[in-house]
């Protein structure tokens, strides 16, 4: 028989015991609206109310519990289009810093 051979194994039967990132930073309706309602229907960095997003300042993984508003502001988006708020802070070292500054504003509140 082949050193290399093929030895199946069955997969584990527990569940996960802890939140998956993807998990953590879902955005529920209730963190959505109170979002939307702190910044008054306008982005929170330029003051646009035209195509509002509600982002995270900090990343998924780095959330402990569940996504709070705390965790999040609107900002005028989509964060692939180059020049709006949400792309700002997700892809540059000025807009991550704004991110955490903001944050930081929210947890002294």
């Amino acid at each position: 028989m082949s050193t290399f051979g093929f030895h199946p194994v069955k997969k584990p039967k527990h569940k996960r015991n802890k939140p998956t990132a993807k998990e953590r930073g879902a955005i529920s309706n209730e963190v959505y609206n109170a979002a939307m309602e702190r910044s008054g229907g306008r982005c929170e960095r330029c003051g646009s109310i035209k195509g509002l997003q509600c982002a995270h300042l900090i990343r998924r993984w780095q959330i402990d519990g569940k996504t709070t508003v705390k965790d999040v502001a609107m900002l005028c988006g989509p964060s692939v289009n180059t020049g709006t708020c949400h792309n700002w802070i997700d892809y540059t070292k000025d807009g991550k810093q704004w991110a955490v500054d903001f944050r930081d504003q929210l947890y002294e509140k």
